[in-house]
C-alpha cells in the first residue's frame, strides 16, 4: 500500500495575515510524511497574487513567489491575478529561475509556442516508482490575454487530448484547475483517467469533496482561509483501486506562530516603503465623495479621457479610497486611492445604446449603496455613477454639448467591471477594448505626471 499525500492553496490573493502558520505547517507536514517515506507534494492553484496587496504591488507578485519557495511548493498553475493583472514581461519576470514548477497546459506565446517558465503537464515518479501525472490550466480570458500578447486556448479540450497522452504513462492523474467548479465538473465527466481534480477560481468550498464519476473535486474557498490536503491510497503499482479523500484544514484554528504578526507587518512596511517614490505634484487638494460629484472624480475623468481618446466616460464615485493631498503625490498614495486591479475599456455604442446606459443610471438609485464584491473592484460600496462630457436633456443626448442622433456612433469609456453583465447587461456584447496593462492609478499617474509634472 503506497500512500501520496496532496496539499494545496487556492484563491490566496496575497490574504497573508495567516501565511506564517501555512508555511509552518507545510513545512512540518511535507517532512512527518518524507520521514515516514511517504510521498507528499504541495500546489498552489492561481490567484495567490493580487495587487490590491501593498507587499504584492511593490515587486508586481516576485517576492510572493519567494514565500511560496521557502514553504517548499512543488509545482503552481496561474490563476487571473497573475495572468491578466500583469504586462507580459511582469508574468514572465515572476516565474523566472524559481524552484518549484509551474505546470500550464493553455496559454501560450503569441506564435502558439510554450512559454519558457511553464510545463504543459508534469509526471512525478515516488521512491516506489509510481508515477503521478498533473495537468495544469486557467480561465481563458480571451479579451484580455491576446491584448497582453498571450494566446490562450479553450481548457477543457486541451486537456483532455493532454490526458489522452499521457494517460498510459501515469498511474494517477491530477489536474490543477483555475477553471471554476462548472469546468471541473466537465473535466470529470469527459476525462475517464482524471483522479483528482484540485478546483480554484469560483472561490467553492468543498469540506470532503465532492464525487464526480470517477473523480473527486476539491475547493478550498479563498483569501487562505484553508489549506486542502487530499491523499491517494494504491495498493500496488500492477492495482487500478485507488481510494481517494480530502479535506479541509481551517488555518486560524492551527497552533499560534511566535512573531507571526509582526511578519505580517513587515512585509506590508517592506511594499509601502519600496512604493514610498514620487510620481508627480499636485498643485492643489482634491476632495473624494461617494454620493456625488468631486474634484477628484473630475481630474480623473481629464485622465481617463485622456487615455483613453473618448468622447465621453462614466464611472463609480466608490473607486476612489482616499483623497488626493496637495504637494508630492507618490506610488503608494495612488495605491491608496484606487487600489483596485481594474482596467478601463473603451466600447463603440450608438447614441440610443448610450441613452439607455444613461436612463439605467438615473433609475437604479438604490446603487449608490450597493456593496460591491469582486468583479475587480476593492472598494466599500459601488457610489454614484458619474458622467462625464455627456447628459441627457429632455430625452436627447449631448456629448461635449453637440447634440446627437441615435444611430451616431460615441466612443464610450468605463471600467471593465462594468463590462461583465453586473449592472449593464448590455454591455457585454457590445463591441470593445480594453486598455491593457494600466490599472486605473496607473491612468492617473500617466495623466498626473503628463500635466503637473514633478
Amino acid at each position: 500500500m503506497e500512500k501520496i499525500h496532496i496539499y494545496h492553496t487556492n484563491d490566496v490573493h496575497s490574504h497573508l495575515k495567516s501565511w506564517p502558520r501555512a508555511r509552518t505547517f507545510l513545512q512540518q507536514r511535507k517532512q512527518e510524511h518524507l520521514d515516514r517515506g511517504e510521498a507528499c507534494f504541495i500546489f498552489d492553484l492561481g490567484d495567490f497574487i493580487d495587487r490590491a496587496d501593498l507587499y504584492t504591488e511593490a515587486s508586481l507578485g516576485r517576492e510572493n513567489m519567494h514565500l511560496l519557495e521557502a514553504a517548499g511548493y512543488d509545482a503552481v498553475t496561474i490563476g487571473n491575478n497573475e495572468g491578466i493583472t500583469l504586462s507580459k514581461e511582469a508574468l514572465e519576470a515572476l516565474y523566472k529561475d524559481v524552484n518549484f514548477d509551474v505546470i500550464l497546459s493553455n496559454l501560450k506565446n503569441s506564435d502558439g509556442s510554450q512559454p519558457y517558465w511553464a510545463n504543459p503537464y508534469k509526471i512525478y515518479t515516488t521512491e516506489n516508482g509510481l508515477k503521478i501525472g498533473v495537468l495544469g490550466a486557467t480561465a481563458p480570458f480571451y479579451e484580455y490575454y491576446e491584448p497582453l500578447g498571450w494566446k490562450i486556448i479553450e481548457p477543457i479540450e486541451n486537456m483532455q487530448k493532454i490526458a489522452k497522452e499521457i494517460e498510459k504513462k501515469t498511474d494517477i492523474l491530477v489536474c490543477l484547475s483555475h477553471l471554476g467548479i462548472t469546468a471541473d465538473e466537465q473535466l470529470a465527466n469527459t476525462i475517464d483517467s482524471v483522479d483528482l481534480i484540485i478546483g480554484a477560481h469560483t472561490h467553492h468550498v468543498f469540506e470532503n469533496g465532492k464525487r464526480v464519476e470517477q473523480a473527486l473535486l476539491t475547493g478550498g474557498g479563498k483569501f487562505g482561509t484553508y489549506i486542502g490536503h487530499s491523499t491517494i491510497e494504491v495498493e500496488s503499482l500492477s492495482s487500478a483501486n485507488k481510494k481517494i479523500d480530502t479535506e479541509l484544514i481551517k488555518l486560524d484554528q492551527l497552533p499560534h506562530i511566535e512573531g507571526e504578526t509582526r511578519e505580517v507587518e513587515a512585509l506590508q512596511l517592506w511594499g509601502k516603503e519600496h512604493l514610498d517614490v514620487e510620481v508627480f505634484k499636485a498643485g492643489r487638494y482634491y476632495n473624494k465623495e461617494w454620493k456625488h460629484d468631486s474634484h477628484l472624480a473630475r481630474l480623473f475623468s481629464k485622465a481617463l479621457l485622456d487615455y483613453a481618446q473618448a468622447d465621453c466616460a462614466f464611472f463609480n464615485a466608490g473607486v476612489f479610497m482616499t483623497p488626493l493631498e496637495k504637494g508630492s503625490v507618490t506610488a503608494y498614495d495612488l495605491h491608496q486611492m484606487l487600489p483596485h486591479p481594474i482596467n478601463a475599456c473603451l466600447i463603440e455604442m450608438t447614441s440610443e445604446q448610450l441613452i439607455q446606459c444613461l436612463q439605467e443610471i438615473q433609475t437604479h438609485s438604490e446603487w449608490p449603496d450597493i456593496e460591491v464584491k469582486g468583479l475587480g473592484f476593492r472598494g466599500r460600496v459601488l457610489g454614484k455613477i458619474l458622467q462625464y462630457d455627456c447628459q441627457l436633456v429632455d430625452g436627447q443626448l449631448f456629448v461635449k454639448g453637440i447634440k446627437k442622433e441615435l444611430t451616431d456612433s460615441i466612443q464610450v469609456v468605463t471600467f471593465d467591471m462594468f463590462t461583465f453583465g453586473w449592472f449593464f447587461p448590455e454591455l457585454k456584447d457590445m463591441k470593445k477594448k480594453y486598455l491593457l496593462p494600466h490599472f486605473l492609478r496607473d491612468i492617473l499617474a500617466i495623466y498626473g505626471y503628463k500635466y503637473f509634472g514633478k
